[in-house]
């Protein structure tokens, strides 16, 4: 650890949706923070022109509040370190540029496009590592004057040095160790005077005071180049940790094709902000071998990098699924129907009658509370509460060991049963179903399955009684018709 004030940050570059591995780091970041009292720091970081997307800033912002994780120092909240967009910090960077090269430690490179596309062809055709082959390195004025007469302009690149192995020590992979032969020289500034990932984040880090740098694996290769600049520009470099991959349950690397990528598409889909900062802590850090639901507080209080795996985790959709159940279950009836109502509305059918009567959603509602693993899936649990007539096959009419005779009579004796009755609600329903299956010489779970098929359209669907005392007794007594006749029209 270090003797500096805990500061970390959250770098999103925006170029898309929030990808969950993406978030993940913020998290971590967070939950670093918070856990030792320091500061979280939120940085855009959009100097790729080239790739940025129209609103991705407002969609990243937007993914951390949905999940909580709040910030002390960045857009929407300001700070002593700002601006906190690169875009707006560009003569920083250039003069930081500028003195590696007056310090020999920079260079201008003149190679075009093309050149460095057939340089890249050349070495993989040859079976060699690719990288820059330093050609502009060692330029001379002559050369660079012709260049400039010709109108090309140059990027800016690190003179890496050629020899020796640059070590560190990472906070999660301990001692790490790379050869500088294998190291090629990067681009600081682009010829568009943007700088790179490289350079701004380099300078940043040490602007804002960054005390540890906890980003993805993917960057662990390129932190021998940031230490050398670190160095280069008499910079104290911050503490790195390099957080493990995340690959999809088939152990290949997360992509669309595993579900949803995008922190935003897990809230569309109706998963609670709980729920998926309680999943995505567990990826590849952990409490105990065990633990598996715990609060915000808890994982603030538990967090440390000591407990964060240097292997890849795995993203479970299906215990992430579960997790979300468990997380929705604990909701109460109240905040449930809160919660779902707006899922309901997008998701039932456009001919049902809006707005949809909150009384009546309260009542459905706790009939589907147990049942739901996301709030997008009550629509599809619940549809049959709010639709007009049914649809399904006349098959599924018919119980185990029953045909359709016997169900014919099942159906018509318990539609004259409930037309005489003076009441509708679960006990009465029971008082007078559960006997007359016996008089049918029927099962208790033949008679209700018909039932059940009969007024919902489904074999399987919440508690027969419950539902029925939910649609009514108009409803039931239309649909029991309704099954009637379709069973009479099915072919014999």
């Amino acid at each position: 650890m270090t003797n500096k004030p805990v500061r970390v940050r959250y770098a999103p570059s925006p170029t898309g949706h929030p990808h969950v591995g993406n978030i993940r780091t913020a998290l971590f970041n967070w939950l670093f923070a918070r856990h030792h009292g320091g500061g979280f720091i939120v940085r855009i970081e959009d100097t790729d022109t080239a790739r940025t997307v129209a609103g991705a800033v407002e969609t990243i912002l937007g993914g951390l509040k949905w999940l909580g994780l709040d910030w002390d120092e960045g857009p929407d909240a300001g700070g002593d370190y700002g601006p906190y967009y690169q875009s707006e910090r560009l003569k920083i960077y250039t003069e930081a540029a500028g003195r590696l090269i007056v310090q020999g430690d920079a260079y201008h490179c003149y190679c075009s496009p093309q050149r460095l596309k057939e340089m890249r062809e050349e070495q993989a055709r040859q079976k060699q590592p690719p990288g820059y082959d330093r050609r502009c390195r060692s330029l001379s004025a002559e050369e660079k004057a012709g260049c400039e007469a010709k109108g090309m302009k140059p990027v800016v690149r690190f003179k890496f040095p050629r020899e020796g192995v640059t070590e560190f020590n990472d906070l999660i992979r301990e001692k790490v160790k790379f050869e500088n032969a294998l190291i090629d020289d990067i681009v600081l500034i682009k010829s568009d005077g943007y700088p790179t990932y490289h350079l701004a984040s380099v300078v940043d880090d040490h602007l804002m005071q960054i005390s540890h740098v906890l980003r993805a694996e993917e960057w662990l290769s390129s932190t021998p180049r940031h230490l050398k600049l670190y160095k280069a520009l008499g910079y104290e470099p911050p503490l790195f940790a390099h957080l493990p991959m995340l690959l999809g349950s088939d152990r290949s690397k997360l992509s669309k094709r595993h579900g949803a990528v995008s922190i935003t598409e897990y809230r569309e889909q109706g998963y609670l902000p709980a729920a998926m900062l309680n999943f995505l802590a567990l990826l590849g850090w952990s409490l105990d071998d065990k633990t598996e639901i715990l609060t915000r507080q808890e994982l603030i209080d538990s967090f440390t990098l000591e407990r964060v795996n240097k292997t890849a985790a795995i993203f479970n959709t299906e215990k992430l699924g579960w997790m979300n159940g468990v997380y929705i279950r604990a909701l109460s009836p109240s905040e449930f129907s809160r919660l779902a109502l707006p899922f309901l509305d997008r998701g039932l059918p456009p001919q049902v009658k809006r707005p949809l009567s909150t009384d009546y959603v309260n009542r459905v509602l706790p009939l589907v509370h147990e049942r739901a693993r996301t709030l997008a899936e009550v629509p599809d649990l619940t549809d049959f509460f709010f639709t007009g007539s049914l649809e399904y096959a006349a098959e599924m009419l018919i119980a185990k060991r029953m045909d359709r005779e016997s169900t014919l009579k099942a159906l018509e004796t318990s539609l004259k049963r409930l037309e005489a009755m003076s009441g509708f609600g679960e006990d009465a329903l029971e008082a007078v179903l559960r006997p007359l299956a016996v008089e049918l010489g029927l099962k208790a779970g033949q008679l209700f399955g018909v039932l059940r098929v009969a007024v919902t359209g489904r074999t399987a669907a919440p508690p027969l009684f419950q539902t029925m005392t939910v649609l009514g007794r108009e409803n039931c007594l239309k649909r029991l018709v309704e099954a009637t006749t379709r069973l009479r029209q099915m072919a014999k």
